[in-house]
């Protein structure tokens, strides 16, 4: 594997709000950020290109033309990192419900394990929608089946670090759901491929700017629809799957 050499990716879609104590929140690290505009409004978009302006030093900016949804956004930033050279990308939610502070220990265990996926496994305060929390569940009880595995604690938290050479390479041979399907169906291909998956506790919060943009019929059957296609995928897998038990 190459130097570790890691830097940020944010998705960005309308924060314009938030998108600025995130990025001030992160100034301290000394990392690279790539801002990924995916199709943001004009006030977004100048905000984005004022913040991009501002902190040219660390900070730089690609604007998609048409929103992409969160997995296209991520996608894009993820390849943008590759093609930059950067070895890992540390991928920070724009709209502030990401525990920064906790980048640190993000970064230290993806040098400390550079072939293996980081990701958060949320721990939230009792600010928590109780529906929201338990609706969680059913994605975590259909993940541990997809991948026969307890593996993977938490599949939605978007706090995570990628190793890039792997997780291009998996983008390039498989398409992947685009929109909030996407951060729960790359980290099951990611172990389907043989992949760690390292989850850190982290605290997560409920957006600075008051906006989601999960759509809950649309994200829904999209999310029902991954479930099931992984759940097909993870048949023929199976012997290999539950060979992984044996070597672990």
């Amino acid at each position: 594997m190459s130097a570790f050499k890691p830097c940020i990716v944010i998705p960005v879609y309308n924060h314009e709000h938030a998108i600025g104590a995130v990025l001030e929140s992160l100034r301290g690290f000394g990392l690279p950020c790539l801002l990924i505009d995916d199709g943001s409004n004009a006030a977004c978009q100048r905000v984005l290109e004022q913040l991009a302006t501002q902190h040219a030093a660390w900070v730089s900016l690609k604007r998609l033309d048409v929103n992409q949804g969160k997995g296209g956004a991520v996608s894009a930033g993820l390849f943008w990192a590759n093609e930059l050279g950067y070895s890992h990308a540390a991928q920070i939610d724009a709209d502030g419900q990401h525990h920064t502070p906790d980048l640190t220990q993000f970064i230290h265990a993806a040098q400390t394990q550079p072939a293996a996926l980081i990701a958060g496994q949320p721990v939230y305060d009792e600010s928590v929608p109780k529906g929201r929390l338990y609706g969680r569940y059913a994605t975590h009880i259909w993940v541990w089946i997809n991948t026969l595995s307890f593996a993977i604690k938490d599949s939605m938290c978007g706090f995570r670090v990628y190793p890039l050479a792997a997780t291009c390479a998996l983008l390039q041979r498989e398409k992947l759901g685009s929109r909030m399907d996407f951060d729960v169906e790359v980290m099951v291909r990611l172990y389907w491929a043989g992949m760690n998956i390292v989850q850190l506790p982290t605290p997560v919060q409920y957006p600075l700017d008051g906006v989601s943009h999960f759509a809950v019929w649309r994200d829904n059957v999209l999310i029902s629809r991954m479930h099931a296609k992984l759940f097909f995928g993870m048949l023929w897998r199976s012997p290999r799957l539950i060979a992984r038990w044996f070597r672990s």
